[in-house]
C-alpha cells in the first residue's frame, strides 16, 4: 500500500482517487483550496479517501498525480514534491487554459513543461488519454480478456516502474510508450487520445503516431 496524493477534485481526480482506495491505498485529496470545500464530494465519490490541502497532500504522497487543468499547473507546491514521483495526468485546453505558446510549442510535450516546473520531481505521463467515464468503468483485474491500455511515459525508470504498478493495481494495462518527450504522442489531437482499448491496438495507435499531421509537425519542429 503506497500512500497516492491527488492534485484535483474535478472528474477525473475523483475517479482515480475511487480506483485507488479499491485497490487498497491511502488516498489524500485536494483541490484550490480549503478542504472542507471538497469534503462532502470526496466522502461521497471516492469514499475512504481524505480531504486535504495540496501541500499536506505532495508533502505525504509516496506518488503524486496531478489532476486539474494544465494551465494551473504552477500553483503545484515545488518543494513538498521534490524527489517524489508524480504522475501527470493533465491535458492542454485552450478553452480551460486560455492560448498559450508555451503548452502548444511542438518541440515539447507539456508534461516536459511540468518536469521543469518541478525540476526535483520525477514527472511520469499516464492517465490523461482516456475519460474520466472509461477509466470509471473500464477497470478489470489481471488477466481479464477486456482490460484496457493506460500509456506510460517517463524519463526516470524507477519512477515509470512505480507507475506501471500503480496503473496496474488501479485496473488497467500499462504500455510504456518511452521517455517523457514521447508523452506528446498521448496529447489532445492525436489517435491515442480518447482511447479505451487494449495492449496491442494502443501500441499500434501510438507507433503511427509519427505518420499523422501531428507527429509530422512534432518530427519537422524536433529535428
Amino acid at each position: 500500500m503506497s500512500t497516492i496524493g491527488i492534485l484535483g477534485a474535478g472528474k477525473v481526480g475523483t475517479v482515480l482517487a475511487r480506483l485507488a482506495v479499491q485497490a487498497g491505498h491511502d488516498v489524500l485529496v485536494s483541490g484550490s483550496g480549503d478542504p472542507a470545500d471538497i469534503a462532502l464530494t470526496v466522502e461521497v465519490l471516492a469514499p475512504g479517501a481524505t480531504a486535504t490541502t495540496s501541500a499536506d497532500a505532495a508533502d505525504r504522497a509516496e506518488i503524486a498525480v496531478l489532476a486539474l487543468p494544465l494551465g494551473k499547473h504552477r500553483s503545484v507546491p515545488v518543494e513538498p514534491l521534490a524527489d517524489t514521483v508524480v504522475v501527470d495526468a493533465m491535458n492542454y485546453w485552450w478553452e480551460v487554459d486560455g492560448v498559450r505558446d508555451d503548452l502548444t510549442d511542438p518541440r515539447t510535450s507539456t508534461s516536459e513543461v511540468v518536469q521543469a516546473f518541478l525540476p526535483r520531481s520525477r514527472v511520469v505521463k499516464a492517465f490523461n488519454h482516456m475519460g474520466y467515464h472509461d477509466l470509471e468503468d473500464g477497470a478489470r483485474p489481471p488477466g481479464a480478456d477486456d482490460r484496457r491500455a493506460i500509456a506510460v511515459a517517463g524519463d526516470d525508470d524507477l519512477a515509470v516502474q512505480r507507475v506501471r504498478r500503480l496503473v496496474d493495481d488501479l485496473g488497467f494495462d500499462p504500455v510504456v510508450v518511452g521517455p517523457l518527450a514521447e508523452g506528446v504522442r498521448l496529447e489532445p489531437g492525436t489517435e491515442v487520445f480518447g482511447a479505451n482499448v487494449g495492449v496491442g491496438e494502443l501500441r499500434a495507435m501510438v507507433d503511427r503516431f509519427d505518420e499523422s499531421e501531428r507527429g509530422r509537425q512534432v518530427l519537422a519542429a524536433r529535428g
